[in-house]
């Protein structure tokens, strides 16, 4: 009865593909019109002039100008307030 035995199961060899988020244009660069600024899951950084947010909350330039980022006191459902930022293109 020359046969191989059973061979186990691999689970964890497989990996998912790389997403590439963050920050792609920091404050003093340049912006053309369309370029995407940050790409991110959720809305960890808000939206502010001249400035698109994608559905997948990738956030871009409508005009184009130079990227800033400001800080802006947000309300929580809570009553407590929090400090979130905001990406700008002037």
């Amino acid at each position: 009865m020359a046969h191989r035995k059973a061979g186990g199961s691999a689970k964890n060899l497989t990996d998912s593909k790389a997403k590439y988020l963050g920050t792609k244009l920091y404050a003093g660069e340049t912006a053309k019109a369309g370029s995407i600024i940050i790409r991110q899951r959720g809305t960890k950084i808000l939206p502010g002039e001249n400035v698109g947010l994608g559905k997948d909350h990738t956030i871009w330039a409508l005009k184009a100008g130079i990227v800033s980022f400001t800080e802006k006191r947000k309300g929580n459902f809570d009553g407590t307030t929090t400090r979130r930022k905001v990406v700008h293109v002037k």
